[in-house]
């Protein structure tokens, strides 16, 4: 059973930044995918960035230009630097790996941007 745990997240106000960090169990090249979702108040659960096991990236338009995500792999940690931070950045940030045949999940950490 693979464990993911966010950390990272916290209080900002608008125009700042955050790092968040997603923890694996495992060797994180044994996913094909690593994602970041956030889910606001209110809002469904939308995809915000990924990495796949060559080191390729994509990113939400909503979020590209702001937000990078990068991994180490000797830490098996995946992490999201976000800059210039609004209050549509409210919301809980979950870490994901694609698996075969299996998704899983980390229990989210809370990032809200105050104004």
């Amino acid at each position: 059973q693979v464990q993911l745990v966010e950390s990272g997240g916290d209080l900002v106000q608008a125009g700042g930044s955050l790092r968040l960090s997603c923890a694996a169990s495992e060797n994180i090249l044994k996913f094909n995918v690593m994602n970041w979702f956030r889910q606001a108040p209110g809002k469904q659960r939308e995809l915000v960035a990924s990495i796949n096991v060559g080191g390729l990236t994509n990113y939400a338009k909503s979020v590209e230009g702001r937000f990078h995500i990068s991994r180490d792999t000797g830490m098996n940690t995946v992490s999201l630097q976000m800059k210039s931070l609004t209050p549509e950045d409210t919301g809980v940030y979950y870490c994901n790996a694609e698996g075969l045949g299996t998704d899983y999940w980390g229990q989210g950490t809370q990032v809200t941007v105050s104004s």
